[in-house]
């Protein structure tokens, strides 16, 4: 209400005062009013640009005309905890900065244009408190947002919408709170905070994580599955990192003993991500991971997938079936969804209702009915299924199977003339039917339901401008476990990496590793009583190529190399 009284006061025409206080002539005056009238521009940038009036004097003579309060933030710096109230988007959008309170409801807001009633409005709508207007000059705001607000527009954008927050944007009581005792909306770690993932998201990176260690604190990022040091940061900014970065994830910052899951939406360079935040108390202090979940706006074609021909026919058969289930394994950040996608789009057509339940939803994908899990609001894997089904789909891709309810629901509506694709946590294709059988779905069910399993791991791409050949001997071929003809061959190249500025130590990109396994009459009989190890051998025996032999093909395309192979797939099971 302040505001709003303070404007309905009878005031004196802005031209009035900068003529009364001998800042302009009358016939300065006169020019500008004119300019004013033939371009719409407002008075006081007229007489700015020409430089007749100098900001400060500009902004006292507006805050006079207001009757409202000039506030030089450069000399009085607003208070960090007051200031960082406003999350970074509306003080963006409405050049504003909260300074200081006045009695125990009411904020003081410094801005560039206080005749922008809608922005007032919604200034005060955002901040859920009463608040009073004071006028500051353009360069001040400008400085004060790239102090308390350091991350652009341009850098990191706000997913508008319910759900989704700005990569700065903080709860005011938790920023209060926290900084007041020389917390989390301090400048330092804002801009740590912000620097480090706009560096991890630039670089590719899949996770960052920041790892508190004796008298400093660590950030890492693991780029191309590999971690590599980011920062190590001075102990006495820990707290205040681990803080601002709870309260990105609306989590409660008071609590610190106990493991804490929260995320948050934003959009970098255009492109729409989530950030998913794990906090886990450790001896020296709170460690806090986060995992950077990169939505595109379209899958990956089958074809780029880069499958060896055998596997690939498999994999198509699989797919072309109208109902069954086809399980992809491998652990998280290995590619799986990504191939189910890409399989999607083989399926993607006017004659099929296509459905997904994901968390999250990873690809858009048009003509495809795509559903968000939201365990708040009751919609889990679970229940969403139940609904689903409702729906009568013909293709259903289930994010992942995590429990026993979820693995009934979905081997249930494979046996139903419905094509279901899933993902599973299991080290490889064998070892998924030990995991669904661990969540108690019959074996029987699961011998007449599934058409195939495949693993996968995503390894390093040598780097094509510096990648080093050399040719091994026979017996370090044998050894690696190539075949006895390539082994005599005698005209085998790999590679090695050797490292240059354009890649990280040698390598740049990742590439997929498969083995995928068709489940054929004999393989539906050892699926019902055979262990995880006998179903193994019979899909090798069978002409299941393994990871690791999967592996050898891209070192003998120049692809990757024999270490990298074995760092991702092991050593080659015989």
């Amino acid at each position: 209400m302040e505001a709003a009284i303070e404007f309905a006061r009878e005031r004196v025409r802005l031209g009035t005062l900068l003529l009364q206080r001998e800042l302009v002539t009358a016939e300065q005056l006169a020019e500008a009013l004119e300019e004013k009238e033939e371009t719409g521009r407002r008075l006081g940038e007229i007489v700015l640009a020409r430089g007749w009036v100098s900001e400060v004097a500009l902004a006292r003579a507006l805050a006079d005309q207001l009757h409202i309060d000039f506030v030089d933030i450069g000399a009085s710096p607003p208070n960090p905890a007051v200031a960082n109230l406003l999350p970074d988007r509306y003080a963006r959008r409405y050049r504003a900065i909260p300074v200081r309170f006045i009695g125990e409801n009411t904020v003081l807001v410094a801005v560039e244009d206080p005749t922008n009633v809608v922005a007032s409005d919604d200034l005060r709508l955002v901040l859920g408190i009463e608040i009073q207007l004071a006028v500051a000059t353009a360069s001040d705001i400008e400085a004060g947002l790239e102090r308390f607000y350091p991350v652009s527009d341009a850098e990191v954008e706000a997913i508008e919408g319910e759900d989704a927050e700005s990569l700065p944007s903080a709860g005011p009581r938790a920023d209060i709170v926290d900084v007041r005792s020389g917390g989390a909306a301090s400048a330092p770690a804002v801009t740590l905070v912000n620097e480090m993932i706009k560096r991890a998201i630039e670089e590719g990176a899949s996770d960052v994580h920041f790892e508190p260690q004796y008298e400093r604190l660590i950030v890492r990022a693991r780029i191309d599955g590999v971690m590599q040091q980011l920062k190590v940061v001075s102990a006495d900014l820990q707290q205040a990192v681990t803080t601002r970065l709870k309260i990105m994830g609306d989590l409660d910052i008071a609590e610190r003993r106990a493991p804490q899951d929260g995320r948050v939406s934003i959009k970098f360079g255009g492109e729409p991500m989530d950030l998913r935040i794990a906090v886990l108390p450790t001896v020296y202090g709170e460690q806090v991971v986060l995992r950077i979940l990169y939505r595109t706006a379209t899958a990956i074609d089958f074809s780029q997938l880069g499958l060896a021909d055998d596997a690939a026919e498999t994999l198509r058969w699989a797919i072309a079936q109208p109902y069954g289930a086809i399980f992809a394994s491998g652990p998280t950040g290995s590619g799986k969804t990504t191939t189910l996608y890409a399989a999607l789009g083989m399926l993607n057509d006017p004659e099929r209702v296509i459905m997904t339940i994901e968390d999250p939803v990873e690809y858009q994908l048009d003509g495809v009915n795509q559903i968000q899990i939201n365990p708040k609001a009751g919609l889990t894997f679970a229940q969403g299924l139940r609904t689903i089904l409702r729906s009568d789909p013909d293709v259903l891709l289930v994010g992942e199977i995590r429990d026993n309810e979820t693995a009934k629901i979905a081997i249930q509506a494979a046996m139903t003339g419905h094509l279901v694709l899933s993902t599973l946590h299991a080290d490889n294709a064998a070892n998924s039917i030990s995991r669904l059988r661990d969540m108690g779905v019959d074996t029987s069910l699961l011998a007449g339901t599934v058409n195939c399993i495949f693993s996968q791991r995503l390894v390093r791409k040598l780097c094509p401008n510096c990648k080093k050949p050399y040719t091994p001997v026979a017996d370090t071929l044998r050894r690696a476990g190539f075949s006895e003809d390539i082994a005599l061959s005698g005209n085998v190249t790999l590679y090695r990496p050797r490292g240059c500025v354009q890649c990280m130590g040698g390598y740049k990109g990742r590439v997929a590793l498969y083995e995928v396994l068709k489940v054929t009459a004999e393989m539906r009989r050892l699926i019902e009583a055979a262990s995880s190890e006998e179903i193994y051998a019979a899909a090798v025996a069978a002409g299941m190529r393994t990871l690791y032999e999967d592996g050898l093909r891209h070192c003998l395309n120049g692809v990757t190399s024999l270490e990298e192979v074995r760092r991702v797939a092991g050593e080659r099971r015989v």
